[in-house]
C-alpha cells in the first residue's frame, strides 16, 4: 500500500513539476519587432531623356537607341524593385521588406518614383526623400521609406567641397551627403546617406577625397551627438573605401568589437565580415565590403525595450551571382560597357535587422 502511494505521488509531483516548467517558459518566452535597415547601390540607375544641361550621356543607357532604351529602363527597375522587396525577408521571422533603404547612383526623382511604383514595391507604399546633388556624373543618395513605419522630422543635405590634387583652384564637384531624422515606429533616430568619391585615378590618390567625405560624415554625427550624446544614427552608404582604410577606421574611428565602443563611438560590423573574406562586390580582381551599415553605441547592448542592432548581413542571393567565366562570383551587373546584361547591380546591398521587445 505504502509502495502504491509512494508512486503515485511520485507520478503526481513529475506531473506538477512539467506543468510549472511550461508555464514558466511561457512567461519567459518573448515576442520581438523587427524592422530591416538597407542600403543599396542601384548601379547607374538613370532615365531614358537625355538631358543637356546635365552629362548623363555617362549612364550606359544613353549609348543605346531610343528604343533600346525604352526596352531596358523598365526592365533595369524591375530588377531594381525586385531586390529590395527581398532584402531582409525571411519566411521564419520577418516577412516584410525594408522599413527604410538608403539608395545611391540615382538621376533624379523621377527614376525614384518609377522605382516605388513598380509591382514589387508599390503594396508597401514607400515614399522618398532626395535632393539633387552637383555630381560630375549626375548621380545622388536618396532616401525610401515605408510611410507606415517611419516618420521624417527633418532632413538636409550636407554638400562635400574638394578639390583637385594637381589644381587647389579647380573644385571636384561630387554627391551630397543626406541626413534624414525620424521616427521608426515611434522611436526617434538618424539616417546619414553617403556615397563617397570612387577611387578614380588609384586608391592612393584619390584617398584625399574620401578622408574628406568621411571628415564631413564625423561633422554631422558630432553635431547630432553635441545635442543628444545617446542619439541614435545609422551611417548607410558606398564608401568607395574597405572598413580598414582610412577613412572609415580612422576618421570615424569605427571599431570591429562592440565592446571597445564609448558613448560617441560607431561600430562597424562590416570589419568582421570582410576579415572572413566576404564582399558586397569586386573592384580590380578582389573582394571588396564598399557597402557598409555603422552604429552609434545606443544601438548596441542587449536592452532590448527599445531598437537595437540585432544582425548585419550582404543580401547576395543565387540570381545576383553570376555563374560563371572571369566573374564567377561577382555580382551579377547591370550593364557591361553600354550592354544591358539583365542583371541586378555591380553591388550586393547590405541590411540589419534592428529589434524591439514587443510587451
Amino acid at each position: 500500500m505504502i509502495n502504491k502511494l509512494t508512486k503515485m505521488n511520485f507520478k503526481q509531483f513529475v506531473f506538477l513539476f512539467l506543468i510549472i516548467g511550461m508555464s514558466v517558459n511561457a512567461q519567459q518566452k518573448k515576442r520581438y519587432k523587427i524592422n530591416t535597415v538597407a542600403f543599396y547601390n542601384l548601379e547607374n540607375l538613370f532615365d531614358t531623356i537625355n538631358d543637356p544641361n546635365k552629362l548623363d550621356e555617362k549612364s550606359p543607357i544613353m549609348d543605346m537607341s531610343p528604343k533600346e532604351r525604352g526596352i531596358v529602363y523598365p526592365k533595369k527597375i524591375a530588377n531594381m524593385a525586385k531586390v529590395i522587396s527581398e532584402i531582409g525577408v525571411n519566411p521564419k521571422y520577418n516577412k516584410n521588406m525594408p522599413a527604410v533603404i538608403g539608395v545611391c547612383e540615382v538621376e533624379n526623382r523621377a527614376v525614384l518614383e518609377d522605382l516605388i511604383n513598380d509591382p514589387h514595391l508599390r503594396k508597401k507604399d514607400y515614399d522618398i526623400i532626395h535632393f539633387n546633388s552637383p555630381d560630375v556624373r549626375s548621380i545622388d543618395v536618396a532616401f525610401l521609406y515605408q510611410k507606415s513605419l517611419f516618420k521624417p522630422m527633418t532632413y538636409s543635405k550636407h554638400e562635400l567641397i574638394i578639390y583637385d590634387n594637381n589644381d587647389p583652384t579647380k573644385r571636384i564637384y561630387t554627391r551630397d551627403q543626406l541626413l534624414v531624422s525620424g521616427k521608426l515606429e515611434g522611436e526617434y533616430m538618424h539616417f546619414i546617406v553617403n556615397h563617397w568619391p570612387s577611387r578614380r585615378g588609384g586608391e592612393a590618390r584619390s584617398r584625399p577625397k574620401r578622408v574628406a567625405a568621411a571628415k564631413l560624415c564625423k561633422s554631422i554625427v558630432d553635431s547630432l551627438q553635441t545635442i543628444n550624446p545617446y542619439a541614435k544614427i545609422i551611417i548607410m552608404g558606398d564608401m568607395n573605401d574597405d572598413p580598414f582604410n582610412e577613412s572609415v577606421k580612422k576618421v570615424l574611428q569605427a571599431k570591429m568589437n562592440k565592446e571597445d565602443v564609448e558613448l560617441k563611438g560607431i561600430y562597424n560590423p562590416m570589419m568582421r565580415m570582410i576579415k572572413k573574406g566576404m564582399g558586397t562586390l569586386a573592384y580590380r580582381d578582389a573582394l571588396n565590403i564598399f557597402d557598409q551599415l555603422m552604429f552609434t553605441k545606443p544601438f548596441l547592448g542587449k536592452d532590448y525595450s527599445a531598437f537595437k542592432l540585432y544582425k548585419t548581413g550582404i543580401f547576395n542571393p543565387t540570381y545576383m551571382v553570376n555563374k560563371k567565366g572571369r566573374y564567377k562570383g561577382y555580382p551579377y551587373r547591370s550593364f557591361v560597357g553600354a550592354t544591358w546584361t539583365g542583371g541586378y547591380g555591380d553591388h550586393f546591398p547590405v541590411y540589419s535587422y534592428l529589434i524591439r521587445e514587443v510587451k
